[in-house]
């Protein structure tokens, strides 16, 4: 790949759709039993990546890392630790390394080595699909989606690309950090807000609505929230959220009430199969049922343009995953803030 070529494909990674999923298709090359090859198509959001660039030849190695882990090197100033793809797959392979895909998660700058690059995929989010059990099962659970393309470089008219949950991946060799626990004078403080909150409202639990395809995330998430006295209702896509909140509608409907009666908070995540999070907030802001409860978009990707466009869907908070100091006390907050402006209306 020349410079010129390189620049360009670089700038191509960078750039950001409005209202479809960019993915960085790249291939890993398995040695199957009969001596054939399999090719694997995997991708990632090209949000996440930084740059593609030729696999580094100096890749200093560190004592004590897990064998996934290959070492360190030095890219524009910036020391990075560099990822080895095909042995966390548990893939044999007698293919070279040819790239290295940097990627931003959670503020964390990591290197992945991949066999191959190929190009920028445009994928509309109705087109992700959730992998089977046997796939999730061969990749212990690290696939965000899959999605159905025609693999013309492969000579292929069908073939599926693997959207990888790469947090959950990194998460699980120790390379980024998760929520730490809530100190019990923020529980306190929690509590105390929450009391007054419910004998204002005649509310008889706070519950969240968080909206993450990734299992981790989703686990992480509701125990540090039930850690702190919230109800927590699950859903893995703005899809599946929506009939969550339809049948909310209808109960409270039932009852006379308000859907902000039954839920009082809802954080999504952006990247999610069947309907993004931006999409699914729009949606919810062209409702006036909704204009009580504050949207919080949850990402690991921490752009300024996502941020915008989560003010331009009217989200009330964009915040790193796993990065907010005090996510309770933010719910709470913006639950008030949102009160508030209602009834300035």
């Amino acid at each position: 790949m020349s410079k010129k070529e390189k620049k360009r494909f670089v700038s191509q990674v960078l750039e950001t759709g409005s209202n479809e999923l960019e993915v960085l298709d790249f291939r890993m090359y398995e040695v199957l039993p009969d001596n054939s090859v399999y090719e694997w198509a995997l991708g990632v959001n090209v949000a996440k990546v930084k740059e593609v660039m030729p696999a580094p030849k100096n890749i200093f190695k560190c004592p004590g890392l897990p064998p996934e882990i290959l070492g360190i090197t030095k890219i524009r100033q910036e020391v990075v630790p560099i990822f080895k793809l095909d042995i966390w797959m548990k893939i044999k392979t007698n293919h070279p390394n040819k790239h290295l895909i940097v990627m931003e998660f959670l503020g964390e700058v990591i290197g992945t080595l991949v066999h191959e690059t190929k190009r920028i995929r445009r994928i509309r989010w109705s087109d992700i699909k959730q992998p089977p059990k046997s796939l999730q099962e061969k990749l212990r659970g690290k696939i965000v989606g899959i999605i159905p393309i025609e693999d013309t470089l492969k000579g292929n008219k069908d073939n599926l690309l693997l959207l990888l949950d790469f947090e959950g991946i990194l998460h699980e060799l120790g390379m980024v950090r998760m929520f730490g626990e809530i100190s019990s004078s923020i529980k306190t403080q929690v509590e105390e807000e929450k009391k007054i909150l419910k004998e204002e409202s005649q509310i008889e639990a706070l519950r969240v609505l968080i909206l993450e395809d990734s299992s981790l995330a989703r686990r992480v998430l509701k125990e540090t929230l039930e850690k702190a006295g919230f109800e927590v209702l699950e859903a893995q896509s703005g899809i599946e959220a929506l009939k969550i909140l339809e049948e909310l509608e209808k109960k409270a409907a039932q009852a006379g009430k308000k859907i902000s009666d039954y839920i009082q908070c809802i954080i999504s995540d952006i990247e999610m199969p069947g309907m993004d999070g931006l999409t699914f907030t729009k949606k919810l802001r062209e409702n006036p049922k909704y204009d009580e409860i504050p949207i919080i978009i949850n990402t690991t990707l921490s752009d300024s343009g996502g941020i915008q466009k989560a003010k331009q869907v009217g989200a009330d908070e964009y915040i790193v995953k796993f990065k907010h100091p005090n996510l309770p006390k933010l719910i709470l907050d913006l639950i008030e803030k949102r009160r508030k402006k209602v009834e300035e209306i």
